[in-house]
């Protein structure tokens, strides 16, 4: 099946467009990064473009494949441009409007301040926001917290005011329409991927749980290699006790007749 899609060209309309996408053509023009996109990623891309009605060519979505420091391949991150996004909550027959704003602490207590601006003194904690639909009498309101999505991008420590109110905005948009918009995720919601798997410490985990028992990371000493047991003496005949006696004899003479210092 994932073969068949692949292969064959997905056409679609969009505002009145024709699209045409293919698992080649996105893999050749659309991706983003410098890692390998596998067949699965391509075709949910594709579908997802496809059923959101989504243009990649007006860069209204974005596959994104990124290659760790270790060169794993990270998962792709299929990213919806926030105009996109926007449209469709907003085309919505129920929608009715929203607020937004951020959250700050100010003289240790939490205030939602609408809009994107905070005092010196302010200390950035969050933002919110509020999707009014006609057919509920309460809004859609959703809090989030700076830390969990500013991970130290440069759009984040450039502009944090305006990016966690826009999160905030895409998250209620995504609990009040998730018919419209409940697959889709805003470039300002991509979060880098975890660090490359260790895999020796998944493997040592598994063991401790399975087998229930202690691994030892240190090496085992190395065994001293064994010597060889020396040989008793033999047994001297007279023969050799002569030769012997003879040797050290001529030793002192030349020991006597050397130079004196």
């Amino acid at each position: 099946m994932a073969n068949e899609l692949l292969e064959k060209a997905s056409v679609f309309e969009v505002n009145g467009e024709e699209v045409k996408l293919t698992g080649a053509m996105v893999k050749n023009f659309l991706v983003s990064g410098n890692g390998e996109v596998s067949d699965q990623e391509l075709v949910m891309f594709i579908n997802l473009c496809k059923y959101q009605k989504l243009n990649p060519f007006l860069n209204e979505a974005y596959l994104v494949k990124f290659k760790s420091k270790n060169g794993y391949d990270k998962p792709a991150q299929i990213i919806v441009s926030k105009e996109a996004f926007m449209k469709r909550a907003e085309s919505h027959n129920q929608y009715d409007g929203f607020e937004a704003g951020i959250i700050v602490e100010r003289d240790k207590e939490l205030v939602e301040i609408e809009g994107a601006v905070k005092l010196n003194s302010d200390v950035l904690i969050g933002g919110w926001a509020k999707v009014y639909r006609k057919d509920r009498e309460r809004p859609v309101s959703v809090k989030i917290s700076l830390k969990e999505f500013s991970k130290g991008q440069a759009t984040w420590n450039d502009m944090p005011l305006n990016m966690i109110r826009k999160t905030a905005v895409v998250n209620a948009m995504r609990e009040a329409f998730p018919d419209n918009v409940g697959a889709m995720y805003t470039e300002e919601e991509a979060q880098p991927s975890s660090q490359p798997r260790n895999i020796e410490a998944e493997v040592k985990d598994e063991v401790k749980q399975n087998a229930n028992q202690t691994v030892v990371d240190f090496e085992q000493p190395k065994e001293e290699p064994k010597q060889k047991p020396r040989k008793s003496a033999e047994p001297i005949n007279d023969e050799q006790s002569q030769e012997q006696g003879t040797m050290f004899e001529n030793l002192n003479d030349v020991a006597s007749d050397g130079p004196d210092f």
